[in-house]
Formats: structure tokens, C-alpha cells, sequence
């Protein structure tokens, strides 16, 4: 990341330190102007990012704009991974799921209440939530592959991308996935087209006692267990989701699509910087 966004900027905050700011509002949970109070608060803090002053909020607010770019999010987000794994360039079994985050901060128990007896069976006061898909590395939890999107949808048609995205950070060895990415096409790409191992569960249609007819769903639907392939292992995503939402959180503040995504790129950013 160059020091400064353009040549004639005013040269008052360098990037790096504008963009440590922003992981330290996502650390501490905060918003802009809490992380601004913050800084203003805590001279150690100021003196270890190297600021002589405190940015204003709004200071921030348009830097995210600007360092939260898909493009450049995905660079910083790889150099996260790139200085965990150091040397290595492989990772033996990755895990591969998604999640999806709360869309502001209404309790549980008022959203129940607020209809009252008419609606007692509602749960959620939004009709779609913002939705994280991340591969970890089954060793470490290491986020080595992550893609933003909004929720409700069904994941069969999201293992590729999701792959790549993974693939394009670091190789992988096998693929560890739930019964939601379940396709014979997906066996195919990963096997095939990239020579990574794929295990996933054989349960998407109808249920049969018939074998399934593809060749690798069909030997996932004879085979699969807790130790063939170490599938065993799927289960570190969801300890790696935990971790993420007990420390970064499980509320998303943005409103907008592109806002949520640069939300949870920059969430997924933070976690792996608290891991190195």
C-alpha cells in the first residue's frame, strides 16, 4: 500500500496508518467516531500507529471507501495470510463453509415482543442478512479464502468461487465441505480442473436408498466418514466461525450491499491480523 493515495494529497495521515485505525475500530467494536475518541484518549496508541494527530471521523469513513476496494481488500487480506503461513506454500485440509451475520443491533427478545402475540413466531426483523463464506485452514483457523455476499441463498453454486478464492491465496490439498455444496460438478472442478481433493457429503435430492449416480458423489455416499479423507476435520470451520464471532462480532452496522461487504472483508482482515 503506497503511503499516499495521490501525489497532491494533503499528506497528514499516511494509508498504513489510516487503515490501522480502521482495524482497530473493527477490534474494538466500535464505530468512527468511538474509534476517534479512542485515539484521542490513549497516546500510547497514537504513538505506536504514528500520528501526530487524531483523524477526524469522517477522515476515516471516506478512507474506508477508498482502502476497503474489493481489489485492495483482497491484496491486504492475502498478505495477512502470506505472513501467517510464511514459508509454506500449502495447506494439507481446508475447511470450507459460511455464515451469516446479524444486520444491526434489535435483541432477540424485542424483536419476539415488538409484534406482539399476533407474531410471536418471529424471530428476525429483516428479510435478508449479510453472509460470510470463508475457507480456514483446519491446522491453525487461519481465514485462507473469504467472499462476501447477503443471504438468504443455497451454497451449491458458491464452492467454486469460493475455491478459487482460496486457491488464489494458497494451495490446498484437500477440501473439506458440508452436505449445502454437494454437486457432482463441484467434485469434477476440484478434482479435475485444480487437483484438490473434495469430500463432501452425498445428501442433496430425494431421499433413496439408490446410489448416486455420479462417480465421485457415489463414492463420497459408500465412504464418507469422520476418518476417510479426515473429514473429521470439517468441524474447524465452525470453531473458526465461533472464534470470529466472539471476537470480532456477529453485527454487521453497514446498509448497503457494497458497505456490508467492505465490512466483512475488513472483519476477515482484523481476525487474521489477531491470529499473526
Amino acid at each position: 500500500m503506497p503511503d499516499y493515495a495521490h501525489r497532491f494529497s494533503p499528506k497528514k495521515y499516511t494509508q498504513p496508518q489510516l487503515f490501522a485505525c480502521l482495524v482497530l475500530k473493527t477490534f474494538l467494536k466500535t464505530d468512527y467516531r468511538g474509534v476517534a475518541v479512542h485515539l484521542v484518549e490513549h497516546s500510547d496508541l497514537r504513538d505506536l500507529i504514528g500520528l501526530v494527530a487524531v483523524p477526524h471521523f469522517t477522515t476515516l469513513q471516506k478512507a474506508s471507501r477508498r482502502l476497503l476496494r474489493r481489489s485492495v481488500a483482497k491484496r491486504l487480506f492475502r498478505t495477512t495470510v502470506r505472513r501467517f503461513l510464511k514459508r509454506r506454500k500449502r495447506v494439507q485440509r481446508a475447511a470450507l463453509d459460511s455464515t451469516g451475520l446479524d444486520c444491526g443491533h434489535a435483541s432477540r427478545y424485542y424483536i419476539r415482543r415488538r409484534h406482539g402475540s399476533t407474531k410471536h413466531w418471529q424471530t428476525v426483523a429483516y428479510s435478508r442478512y449479510a453472509k460470510l463464506e470463508s475457507a480456514f485452514d483446519c491446522r491453525t483457523h487461519l481465514m485462507i479464502g473469504v467472499l462476501a455476499s447477503r443471504g438468504p441463498r443455497v451454497d451449491t453454486d458458491r464452492f467454486v468461487p469460493l475455491l478459487d478464492a482460496t486457491l488464489s491465496n494458497v494451495a490446498v490439498n484437500s477440501a473439506l465441505a458440508d452436505a449445502g455444496y454437494d454437486s457432482e460438478a463441484n467434485h469434477v472442478y476440484a478434482r479435475q480442473a485444480k487437483g484438490v481433493r473434495s469430500f463432501i457429503p452425498a445428501k442433496i435430492g430425494r431421499p433413496t436408498s439408490k446410489l448416486p449416480s455420479g462417480r465421485h458423489r457415489r463414492r463420497m455416499k459408500q465412504r464418507l466418514n469422520k476418518h476417510y479423507g479426515r473429514y473429521g476435520q470439517r468441524w474447524q470451520a465452525e470453531s473458526g466461525f465461533s472464534m470470529f464471532k466472539r471476537r470480532i462480532g456477529s453485527v454487521v452496522n453497514a446498509r448497503s450491499y457494497w458497505t456490508q461487504c467492505e465490512e466483512l472483508l475488513l472483519k476477515s482482515i482484523t481476525f487474521n491480523v489477531m491470529l499473526n
